[in-house]
């Protein structure tokens, strides 16, 4: 799926800042593809934009509106649909990542179709896949992998494609989930392609390309993960990843939303990713760590990434706060 740009945010009734997340990852790494916010009365989120109606957002060249914002089971709000149909007689496309489809919504399929408009349902992929193949491509390709889920692998991702282009290297964002997909306009929800295709769809996700390109794959899940295991697999084999980044989260008790799992040992967690990347790449490296820092106290966090540096012989960085350019030194 390709969502055309720029964007106009819907925030809908969100209770909280927390349940925008959506537009606030499509915000802050897509600036300038969004016009505006659209909030409806009661949304307790702002993303700093500027706050437009439907009208005001076409007229300053909105073409998608985005529904940033997850509620309560990833389901169309009622108060929301009269506003979405509408919208598609304005001339909007619509993308959304929640659990419900939009076009299983009869009004707005319909108004869709009548309007000439598009839907874009990112979490349900449009197309099949081939079953992968593991031969050799050109072109070269980072994946995050993770000690655990949400510890910051699409955002590495998006750090390092900003620091390669500010450079002037060729290099793209390669998105497999929903938010991710909004934010590079294109991509695969690979936890939602049938298991003996994920494989296959990160072969086409990131395919051949110039011997000096890099594809930025955004990792899913940890091979620790009882519960997404399956996931991060099938990325690493379709990868083919000439480096991988590990990322970590170090102030957790246990695995995310498994409470009788700990974390994995870091020298663990990358000896098993290495291990299962160099099936489909013998070459594959750890170039990387990055550490999401943001709940450990501040004066420890200095001397525990120089600690990750020496104990590893790797940069290891925080994304957010100190960047992620040894890393792309690294790939050199």
């Amino acid at each position: 799926m390709a969502i055309q740009h720029p964007y106009l945010l819907f925030l809908g009734d969100a209770p909280d800042q927390l349940a925008a997340k959506t537009a606030q990852g499509v915000a802050h790494w897509r600036p300038e593809w969004c016009v505006g916010q659209l909030r409806l009365d009661g949304c307790k989120a702002d993303l700093g934009l500027t706050d437009m109606t439907l009208e005001e957002g076409k007229a300053a060249g909105a073409r998608t509106l985005i529904i940033g914002v997850a509620n309560r089971g990833g389901v169309f709000s009622e108060k929301w649909i009269s506003l979405l149909e509408q919208a598609l007689l304005l001339g909007y496309d619509l993308a959304a990542g929640l659990h419900n489809r939009l076009v299983d919504v009869p009004v707005l399929k319909a108004a869709a179709a009548q309007h000439g408009r598009q839907l874009f349902d990112v979490r349900h992929p449009t197309r099949e896949f081939e079953v992968a193949n593991g031969k050799k491509r050109p072109g070269k390709r980072l994946l995050a992998v993770g000690t655990d889920c949400s510890v910051g692998k699409m955002y590495t991702t998006l750090a390092l494609e900003k620091e390669m282009k500010g450079r002037g290297m060729k290099a793209d964002f390669r998105a497999t989930g929903q938010t991710g997909i909004l934010i590079a306009g294109s991509g695969v929800s690979i936890d939602a392609v049938v298991a003996d295709f994920i494989s296959g769809a990160v072969e086409y996700l990131a395919p051949a390309n110039d011997a000096d390109h890099w594809d930025l794959v955004e990792g899913q899940g940890s091979l620790f993960h009882a519960s997404f295991a399956g996931v991060s697999m099938g990325l690493l084999h379709g990868a083919q990843a000439d480096a991988l980044v590990l990322c970590h989260e170090p102030t957790r008790a246990h695995m995310r939303g498994l409470p009788e799992y700990k974390l994995p040992d870091l020298d663990a967690c990358m000896a098993a990713n290495l291990a299962a990347a160099r099936l489909t790449n013998p070459e594959a490296r750890f170039v990387g760590i990055a550490v999401n820092t943001s709940q450990m106290d501040k004066a420890k966090i200095e001397g525990y990434l120089a600690g990750l540096s020496d104990q590893f012989g790797l940069p290891a960085v925080d994304p957010f706060a100190t960047g992620v350019a040894p890393i792309v030194d690294a790939l050199a």
